[in-house]
């Protein structure tokens, strides 16, 4: 009898050692084996719209740039680079950023090369603000920090670098989380006029094509950035203080050439570097993207963004596409940091 005990006894102690462990695991687990039941209960102990610095920031060679960067959350969480757009910077996700944390992501926000603290190594390498390019520096950025794969999450510059590394890089993408959809263009594309409408809202696009334009913006960029967040996101009623943090990274002494010969480029009307002209070709080709995807679109959101309609069939893998109410404008992290955050852990479950 006390032999059937003590296994009984042994039984129910391993047992509860199993089941000890399990709920470790489960606790202690990267953000990837978080059930789903968990991961909104995380997200909702922080306050969105009340950070207001990432706080120390780092800095690392990456192929032709010193690259300025934010990062925060756990060292050996699942990677996640969130990617800015023009004209804003890494404080889009100064709220993004601490709730992805929170869920067990490392999450890495970089300065474009134009932007804030990220400089060119050398001043010879041409001040190239061409898609392929900037897709180019996040890789390598990825390269310096040994990331092999990550989720890649953005708006504007952002989404369309994303969209180029999960269609032409899909083992470098995890899952991608992209702001009005699908944005990879080609020079022969934009020769197709728009109608008038769609055309008067590229404004500054043909501004920026004439000399008077590069002299205006160079002059006026403070104002003129001010001006396209107030149209671009025209109820999201942001402070002096939320434009200034990111007026800074304005300050950089390339951003006017980057901001510049993107726009012409986009146009025709400058020549990109040949050292990217087979990467060109393969974009031209609009490449579908199979990683698995989630597009967001703001309801308010003011700047050109195509019709989510006209971009579904080039998600091939697992796909969803979210509308944000609320009034939410272009820059959707920062206006909706949770829904933004909840979009990249939902996607890393697909």
């Amino acid at each position: 009898m006390s032999e059937k005990i003590n296994y009984q006894r042994r039984r129910f102690l391993g047992t509860v050692a199993m089941t000890i462990a399990t709920t470790q695991l489960s606790i202690f687990g990267s953000a990837i084996a978080q059930s789903s039941k968990t991961k909104p209960a995380v997200l909702s102990t922080t306050k969105p719209r009340t950070n207001t610095s990432f706080g120390s920031l780092k800095q690392i060679d990456a192929g032709v740039l010193n690259v300025g960067y934010a990062e925060t959350g756990r060292p050996n969480g699942h990677p996640v680079i969130l990617l800015h757009g023009w004209p804003y910077d890494i404080h889009s996700y100064v709220d993004v950023a601490p709730l992805l944390a929170s869920a067990g992501y490392r999450v890495i926000v970089p300065y474009l090369r134009g932007y804030g603290m990220t400089r060119f190594l050398s001043s010879e390498t041409f001040r190239n603000g061409q898609q392929s390019a900037i897709a180019v520096d996040i890789i390598a950025l990825m390269d310096a920090l040994k990331i092999e794969k990550a989720i890649l999450a953005g708006y504007d510059w952002g989404a369309r670098t994303a969209n180029i590394i999960a269609a032409l890089w899909p083992e470098r993408c995890k899952a991608l989380v992209s702001v009005s959809g699908y944005l990879i263009g080609s020079l022969e594309a934009n020769k197709t006029p728009l109608p008038p409408k769609a055309e008067l809202e590229w404004w500054y696009q043909f501004y920026f094509a004439t000399e008077r334009g590069r002299a205006g913006y160079e002059k006026y960029r403070h104002d003129f950035n001010k001006l396209i967040w107030q149209l671009a996101s025209p109820q999201w009623h942001f402070d002096e203080a939320t434009f200034e943090r990111s007026a800074t990274s304005f300050n950089n002494p390339d951003h006017v050439g980057i901001v510049i010969h993107n726009y012409r480029w986009r146009l025709g009307l400058a020549k990109g570097e040949s050292k990217y002209d087979e990467i060109e070709k393969r974009l031209a080709t609009a490449p579908a993207i199979a990683v698995p995807t989630i597009t967001l679109e703001g309801d308010a959101n003011g700047a050109p963004h195509p019709n989510a309609s006209s971009y579904a069939k080039k998600f091939l893998g697992k796909y969803a596409h979210r509308i944000v109410k609320g009034g939410i404008g272009h820059n959707l992290p920062q206006e909706a940091p949770r829904e933004f955050a909840k979009a990249v852990i939902e996607v890393d479950g697909y």
